[in-house]
Order: structure tokens, then C-alpha cells, then sequence
């Protein structure tokens, strides 16, 4: 089993490998069937897969929510040699990281960070980008797997190395839900068991929304009438959005690429989900 926990270590594990097409998997730890999906399709598609492990600080925007993500690092990297025992493990602490001080980089987005998480978590997409752009410059993978629940991170992510340059591949992977449909995140684990299963609304309520030919107008209707339905669930948001600018559409159109794409608020815990609307 490989499990890293130093950048030099790594630095000489990928001199040894630069022969081999390398795929990298980035998490916060944690991990569910979701995150196995992209590593499992990253162990189809390259030579040599990394999945890296770290609670990152200068994405969060509440230090509270820093303080109760989930962290499990022994079930992690039992889960990921499951799949592979072959699979290198990078999971570093926060000094190795940011070794004078844990800061964020500030990145140009072309307006990708002014809506939906950006608007509500000002800074985050910044230390989503550095710790991303640290991790690409250690392991310098071919290809790199995020799933789509993050639909405007995965959007933000390929702008950045599309204009940057940067030879990796950004594979989108499709979401992972759960029996009731509710998108997998690792903070799912912080819900109570009651509304755990009733947060499958919301996947219902999207679904209902998608390739129906509803007027924009209509869709925010619904959205809001189904979140009233359940008052434990607050809605922070809900937006008909183009999927390569991620700005609001004016109206559906059943030719574009358009994403429904809401978050809300329980028990202390944000999710996000999205679906294609055509």
C-alpha cells in the first residue's frame, strides 16, 4: 500500500512513474460511493491513479463548517486499496501544504465565481483554485476526475487550465445518489436519519423540473412551492443557468445547454444539487 503524507515523498514517486498515464482524484477524505466512482473510472482510464486526502481551509468560508467536516483517514484508504492496493494515497497535513500560512491565491474567473456558491461563499472558489493548482503541480496528472455535483467548481476548474494551459484532461463524472436520490456528499453523514431521508425531495423536485418544456418562471414556482413543503430545508437558492457561463438564462431553451441548479440549508448543513434541463 502507498500512502504519502510528504511532497517530496511524492515528487520522487512520480519521477519514477513519468512513463506511466497518471490520473488524479482530489478529496476532502471522507468518502462515499461517489468518490469511489471517480476513482474506480480513473483506474480504468490511466496507468498510475493518485487520490489525495485533504480537508482544505482556505475553501471554507465558516470556520464552523471547517471544524465539523468529517474525517475518517483509515476507512479511507481502506476503502480506496480496495479497489486497488496499487492506488497511491496523499494525504498531507495543512503545514505541508501551506507552510507559512494557510492563504489563499486569488484567480481571475471570467464572472464563473459571481453566482450561486460563489455569490454565497465569497473567497471560496480562490481556495478551491490554489489547493487544486498545488495539487497539479505536485503529481502533474494527465487526467484529473470531479464529479458533477460541484457542476460550477468542475466549470471553474476547466476555464482555469484551458487558460492556463495546463496539459491535464478535466474529466466530469456524472452525480452518485443515493437510494433516495440524494446527491452523495460527505456531509450527508451530519444529517439526523429523519431528514437524511427526506432530502430525496429535492432530487424529486429537480427531476420534475427537467425536460418538461417549463417556462423559467414555472420552474422557480415549483421549486419554491416543494422547498415550503418541507420548512426544515431552507432555500438559498435556485437558478435556470447556461452551463459554460453559469449565468442566469434569460429564458429554457430546449437547444442550449441549461442546468437547474439549487442549494439549501438543514440542520447546519449546506447541499447542492443540479440536473440538465434538456
Amino acid at each position: 500500500m502507498s500512502l504519502y503524507r510528504k511532497l517530496k515523498e511524492v515528487h520522487n514517486t512520480r519521477q519514477k512513474q513519468r512513463a506511466y498515464q497518471s490520473g488524479l482524484v482530489p478529496t476532502m477524505g471522507a468518502l462515499h460511493q461517489g468518490h469511489l466512482a471517480l476513482i474506480a473510472q480513473a483506474k480504468e482510464e490511466n496507468e498510475s491513479v493518485w487520490v489525495t486526502i485533504f480537508v482544505n481551509p482556505t475553501q471554507f468560508n465558516n470556520p464552523s463548517d471547517l471544524d465539523a467536516y468529517p474525517e475518517s483517514l483509515a476507512a479511507d484508504v481502506e476503502a480506496i486499496h480496495g479497489i486497488d492496493p496499487n492506488i497511491n494515497v496523499f494525504a498531507p497535513t495543512v503545514s505541508e501544504m501551506y507552510p507559512e500560512k494557510a492563504e489563499a491565491s486569488t484567480f481571475s474567473f471570467n464572472g464563473l465565481d459571481k453566482v450561486m456558491e460563489g455569490a454565497d461563499r465569497p473567497g471560496h472558489f480562490n481556495g478551491v483554485l490554489t489547493i487544486v493548482s498545488k495539487l497539479f503541480e505536485a503529481i502533474k496528472p494527465h487526467r484529473a476526475y470531479f464529479g458533477e455535483k460541484d457542476f460550477q467548481q468542475l466549470q471553474i476548474i476547466k476555464n482555469w487550465v484551458d487558460k492556463s494551459a495546463i496539459p491535464t484532461t478535466i474529466v466530469s463524472c456524472p452525480i452518485v445518489r443515493e437510494a433516495n436520490g440524494l446527491a452523495m456528499s460527505s456531509r450527508n453523514v451530519l444529517l439526523s436519519k429523519a431528514v437524511r431521508a427526506e432530502a430525496g425531495f429535492i432530487f424529486e423536485t429537480l427531476k420534475y423540473c427537467a425536460g418538461r418544456g417549463m417556462k423559467k418562471t414555472d420552474i422557480y414556482t415549483h421549486i419554491a412551492n416543494a422547498f415550503a413543503k418541507h420548512p426544515k430545508f431552507t432555500l438559498n437558492y435556485a437558478m435556470c443557468v447556461d452551463e459554460n457561463t453559469l449565468q442566469e438564462v434569460f429564458e429554457v431553451n430546449p437547444y442550449k445547454k441549461q442546468r437547474i441548479f439549487v442549494a439549501t440549508s438543514v440542520e447546519g448543513v449546506r447541499l447542492i444539487d443540479n440536473i440538465a434541463l434538456n
